[in-house]
Parts: C-alpha cells; structure tokens; sequence
C-alpha cells in the first residue's frame, strides 16, 4: 500500500459534510501566460553541514518591468517546520545575490554579491540554531569579478572563477597588484575606445549568444582571512572550466583534506572541434605545482567529486572524441593504484549528476529514464542483486518527475533535492528512510491505494535495505496558483516504428475535456536532437500552457531521445532527416489511432533548434498540418557549417565537412541529403519563422533564408524577430510576444 499525509480534520469529515454541502471549491481554470510568469522559480540549493538548514535562491518575474530579481532564503529542514511557510530571507543578502555556500564548520556562509560595484566573493557568519546570518564582509576585489564560489574543506580558503587575459601577469600574493592592474587597465581601454572592431586569430571568437573577445576563465584561490589571491591557472590561454550545458559551477572539487584539487580542461589546441575535456588535479601544497591528467578517455570528462574518505575521485566520463553526446559514464579513479573503471558498464543511459553517500560507500545520482529522471544509487563496488551494480530509488512509470541537486543528509540515508513535472516547476523534497514519515502538528498516516504526482508521499523502491522511503515536500512556492488552475496529466504511450524498435510518445489533454469532442493537436518535437519529452517543467516550451487554450498536445521521443539507451541516441547521427522523420510520423499517426478525441485534420507542428530543423523537413515532405513552427531552425545545413561556433557538432552530425563531399551525388552529401533547402519546391503549408539576432548556435541567417524562401513562393507565412534573444527566448515581455504570436498563429489555421 502507499502511503500519503492526511489531516486528522479528515475524521470528522462525516459529521460536518452534511452542514457544508453549499459550500463548493472554486472552480479551476486553464492557465495562462500571466499565471506562469507569477511563479516563483527555484535555483541553486545549500545544506548545512548538520543537515539541519537549506539555503535556496528564488526568482521572482515582474512583467511589467520586464525583469527577473533572485533572492536567497533559508529555513530549517528537519521536523515540523520544515516546510516553505517557515522560510525567510537570507538576512545579509540583497536582492540580486547568489551562489551561497555553508563552510564545512557549518559557522560560516559565502555568497556572490554586486553591492560593490562588480560581483565579489562575500563572507558572513552563520547560527545553526537559529539559522540566523550577520557580520558580512567582502573577501574579494579582483577587478574583474568573481563567480562560482566554493569552500575548502578546511574553510581557510575559497576557490572562484574570474575571467582574465591570459597575458597579463599572473595574479598572485605578493605581486603589488600589477596582475590585476593590468586586467583593470585592459578592461577600461577596451571600454574608452571609440573603436569596437575586433581581430580573430581562432574559431571559438563567438559563442551561444556572446564573442568570446581575449578574456579566458581561469580557477582563484583566495585566503579567508583576506591574505591574498592566487590564480592557479596562471597565462594559460583556455577556459577553465571550459563551457558546458550539462553543469554550473567551477567544475571542480577539493579533496577532502584541501591539499589537492581536481578539475576540467580542453587542451586541444582548437576547441571550436574539440569536446575532449579531461580531469587533471593540482597539489595545492606546492605553488610551483603543474596540474597532472588523470583522465583517459578521448571525449569528455567533468563534474570530478572526491570520495569523502578521499581514496576515490569519480566523474561523468564519455569515451568518444567529437561527440557531445556520446554516453555519460560514471567512471571511478582509485588514488592509490592511480587506476580507475567505468563503475556501471552494463547502464545505458546518461549518468547527468552525481554525489558521494557521507560513508564513501554509494554514489546517488540521477538519470533519464523513459521521460523521467529518476534517483539510483551505485554502489562502490559495484555490486547489487540486480547485477547492474545500482538499485533505482523511485518507481519507474508515469508520475515521478525529473529530480536534480542531491544532497545526502548526515544520517546517510535522506536525501534532499530538487523535482519537477510536467504539472508544476522546481520544488524541494526530502526522501527519507523511515519506517513511518514525519508529522506536522494535526496530521496522521492513513493507508490509501492512490497517490497522485503532486502526492504529499510516494513509494520509493529500493532493492536493498531500507526497502520504503517517504517522499515529502520541503518548499511550497507555487501551491496557490496551481490550487487554481485546470491542468492535464501527462499519459504516455508506445509504439512500433517502421524497423520495429519500440518508442515512447506523451499526451497532454486540454482543460474541461470533453471525451466525445474533437480537438486539435500542437505536435512538439524536441530540439537537441540529443534530448528528450517527459515528465518535466519548462517555462521556454510548455505543454501545459500549449494545451490550456483547448488543444490536444502531442510529443514523441524518436531517435536521438535520451534515456531509452545509447544505441537511440546514436540512432539520429548522420540521419537527420531519416528514422526520425519517419518514428515522429508513426509516433502520430498512432495517436490518432488511439485517442478518438484527436481531430487529424486540425494538427500544428511545432519546433525549436533540431525541432526547428525537423519542422522545416517536415515543410518539405509532408502535407499532413495545417501550419508550422519554426524556431531557431537549420534550413541550409551548409551555410549553417559556415556560420556555427561549435563546429564539432556538425562535423559529427552530418560526418564529415561540406567540402569532404564536393563532386559526389547529393544522395551521398548528408549535408544535401539532409537539407531542408532542397525540398522548397514541396512547400505548401503555412508557417511563422522565429529567430534571435544573438543565436550563434543556428545564426538568424538561417532564419531568414527559410522566411525569404516561403515568401517567393507565396506560402503564407510570417516572421518573429528578436534582436535581443539568443537561441532561447528569456526576456519576460519577449517571452510573453512570443507565445501571444505561437498561439495566434496556431488557431488562425486549425480553429
């Protein structure tokens, strides 16, 4: 049986029924825009040391300022208070401020603040009794700022990451200031000048939505007590760490007796083709150190975190060179053979986070999953009944959300995170080993059979011991919108593709559904193509506020999705417009098949970034939808080689370069093959292009290739232009322009 929270109020519900039957619940409605941009959205977590404590940030939207504001909270965790009504402001902290972090002594904090003038590293005395902060004081004054802050474990020093010019004279104690004089004398040249034009020697000089300019992040280590700063990456020419979408932070890690630290760098001398990062530690003992490689691997490594005993490093690990999206490991390097193993070799899928148990013994991590992103724990060495050597911590099946931001409470067992659906955002939840949960004054446990995706408990199993864990939410930011709004339940369903590999689709229902009406359909498809639908929060691409206006929303998982194992992922390389044109097809028309309720002459299809590129395929090969979307789309895969700044992406998706293929059939280009330019003679069906001036990733040239091409054809269509956005859509009032302009545009052809 499950088990879930209710209040003792509910016994006496037999008596007080008959008395309030004309009171009724206020009926909940379709959610809109303007609900969403009142949700309070949560960031970067911290617990304290004894567990006692979480530390979180949360950003506000004020639309009509167009803005987004972040402040920290804190509030206690454990017993009845712990939950959100309970949290209050971080009493040192000013609106804007983040990055807090509690020393190992659990007596301290630091947080990255701008009240000076520019970002710095700040300090400020903690209470573990009453959670209370005061006495802060700024650590840092490196003219060019600082970010991802953390402790050494010893709390003496604290490590940051600033971006600097490599030619400058290394910042270090005892210089007179000349280092970083001179970034501040660079940095106001470059400002005073009336000149901006810049000069490239190398690829990379643009990147997402920035150039990249002279400046390289480099690792700072400064004293606590003021003493001064040291760059332990001095002169050196790379990023460290060097970008990546799948972690923040320093991606770094003390060891836990502070003498040594461990990070990621690209040595390849030409990064614009290079995704092969490797772990390398420094021994902070010694100034004159060199930083020694430890990794292996020719594709990339990251997150490295020491085993709290300090005999193991371990980090997410991908064995081939070029592929951003090859398999994340979970790889496990022995200290003191100076050996290491891939510790799960017989999982498929991507390990994207990971944190050590306090007894060095298990390794928590998260993992997609079928639409999810469940919690595993690995053992160290490697053995459990299941012969994977993990035991999965949440029931797998519909429901159970994507969960993210471990942290392992002292008692070795709780466990503390983040999780989210498709229903509701980012909340904070406790998963504790307890025979019975916690309680909170009036309340009792009951048996129930059901538990719903917001339920208060869920059952979590485990293949070892304790075989139940209790789920319960710490935060609450949003209950009082969502206690008002009318939302579907995401369904999922499976079906055979054309080679008969089994695939995974989700279905939304709109509000007020009404079984024997026909609806029409928006048909999502992921971008990536390495990403996946499920059961998950976006504020950029919501199905929820998708079906709100009375909409069947239709998503699929074809080849290229994550979590169904490396073999479905690799299935969209160099096939772009092959398998998965056909699986997200065959996912539809099995829709249509399955659900009466579906109108199949009244389909939207709509996509952004590789589903911009599918949707412009789709323009060119089928006749089926009523109208399109294409956001931030490939349309000429060639041009769009010449105009990218991750070049490795479309070198290893399209196998080779364009002039590889120069002289040859295009039936043996993929760059022709799969070109969505070379269809335009099928292009019938109406269709609003969107794109950002600031996208380097598919630059707006594609955009408008694509929109000046239906033009000439007279194929009814429309352009959405931003030129303040990047790739992603994030200013409030943009955001509120462009779902106004999706909507629109989808019921001006299917309603």
């Amino acid at each position: 049986m499950r088990k879930t929270m209710l209040t003792l109020s509910l016994a006496l519900a037999s008596i007080v029924a008959p008395f309030c039957l004309a009171q009724t619940a206020p009926a909940k409605r379709p959610m809109t825009f303007e609900d969403m941009q009142k949700m309070k959205r949560l960031g970067d977590t911290a617990v304290s040391p004894d567990g006692k404590w979480l530390v979180y940030s949360v950003t506000t939207v004020n639309l009509e300022e167009n803005k987004k504001t972040a402040e920290l909270f804190v509030q206690p965790i454990a017993g009845p208070n712990s939950k959100s009504g309970d949290a209050k402001p971080l009493t040192v902290a000013k609106p804007g401020d983040s990055g807090v972090q509690f020393s190992t002594d659990g007596h301290s904090v630091l947080f990255l603040s701008d009240r000076s003038g520019s970002q710095q590293v700040w300090l400020a005395d903690f209470d573990p009794a009453t959670g209370e902060t005061s006495n802060p004081k700024k650590l840092t004054a490196i003219s060019t700022g600082a970010d991802n802050a953390t402790w050494s474990p010893d709390g003496h020093s604290v490590l940051f990451t600033s971006s600097v010019y490599p030619d400058c004279p290394a910042i270090r104690p005892g210089d007179g200031g000349v280092g970083d004089k001179c970034n501040a004398d660079r940095d106001a040249a470059t400002a005073a000048s009336k000149v901006k034009a810049q000069v490239f020697t190398h690829l990379l000089y643009r990147h997402w939505d920035h150039f990249t300019g002279d400046k390289r992040s480099h690792l700072f280590l400064a004293s606590a007590d003021g003493s001064g700063i040291r760059d332990l990456t001095p002169n050196d020419p790379r990023d460290v760490p060097p970008f990546s979408l799948d972690g923040g932070g320093c991606g770094c890690a003390f060891s836990p007796d502070g003498k040594e630290l461990a990070f990621t760098e690209n040595l390849d001398p030409e990064p614009a083709i290079s995704v092969s990062a490797s772990i390398f530690t420094l021994d902070l003992t010694n100034p004159a150190a060199k930083p020694v490689k430890i990794s292996t691997s020719d594709g990339g490594n990251f997150n490295p975190a020491y085993s709290p005993d300090g005999k193991f490093l371990a980090w997410r690990s991908q064995e081939r060179a070029g592929y951003e999206s090859d398999k994340f490991r979970l790889f496990l390097y022995d200290r003191a053979t100076k050996t290491g193993k891939d510790l799960l070799p017989k999982f498929e899928n991507w390990v994207d986070e990971f944190v050590w148990s306090p007894d060095s013994n298990k390794i928590y991590f998260v993992a997609g999953h079928e639409g999810a992103e469940p919690i595993f724990v690995a053992d160290r060495n490697g053995i459990a009944k299941n012969g994977m050597g993990l035991e999965r911590l949440v029931t797998p099946g519909q429901g159970y959300g994507v969960y993210g931001e471990l942290h392992i409470l002292p008692d070795n067992w709780s466990i503390l995170a983040t999780r989210m659906t498709v229903e509701a955002p980012v909340e904070i939840v406790r998963l504790g080993a307890y025979s019975e949960p916690e309680l909170r004054p009036g309340e009792m446990v009951v048996e129930t059979d059901f538990v719903g995706s917001k339920g208060e408990f869920e059952r979590i199993i485990a293949l070892g011991e304790p075989s139940k864990r209790t789920l319960l939410p710490i935060t609450h930011l949003n209950d009082g919108i969502f206690a008002q709004l009318d939302e579907g339940k995401l369904e999922d369903f499976w079906f055979t593709a054309a080679d008969k590999t089994k695939l995974q689709g989700f279905l939304l229902r709109p509000p007020a559904f009404d079984p024997a009406k026909k609806y029409p359909v928006k048909f999502l498809i992921h971008g990536g193509p390495q990403g996946a639908w499920g059961d998950s929060w976006s504020y950029r691409w919501n199905p929820e506020l998708f079906a709100a206006n009375g909409y069947v929303v239709v998503m699929i998982n074809p080849r290229g999705s994550t979590g169904y194992g490396q073999t479905i992922v690799d299935g969209v390389n160099g096939d772009w417009g092959g398998k998965p044109f056909t699986d997200l097809m065959t996912g539809l028309d099995y829709a249509e098949q399955h659900f009466s309720f579906i109108d199949k002459n009244r389909e939207a299809a709509l996509g952004a970034s590789y589903g911009g590129f599918m949707a412009n395929w789709i323009l060119g090969h089928t006749d089926r939808f009523k109208c399109i979307v294409s956001h931030d789309g490939m349309f000429n895969p060639e041009s769009a080689y010449g105009t990218t700044e991750e070049m490795w992406f479309n070198e290893w998706e399209f196998k080779g370069k364009p002039w590889d293929y120069y002289g040859k059939p295009d039936a043996e280009n993929p760059f022709r093959k799969w070109s969505p330019m070379m269809s335009v003679k099928n292009f019938k069906t109406p269709t609003l292009v969107i794109h950002g001036q600031l996208d380097y990733r598919l630059d707006v040239s594609e955009g408008y290739q694509l929109f000046d091409t239906l033009q000439r054809l007279k194929v009814p269509s429309k352009m959405l232009y931003f030129p303040d956005e990047g790739h992603w859509v994030l200013k409030p009032q943009n955001s509120q322009l462009w779902y106004k302009t999706v909507n629109d545009w989808v019921d001006q052809w299917t309603k």
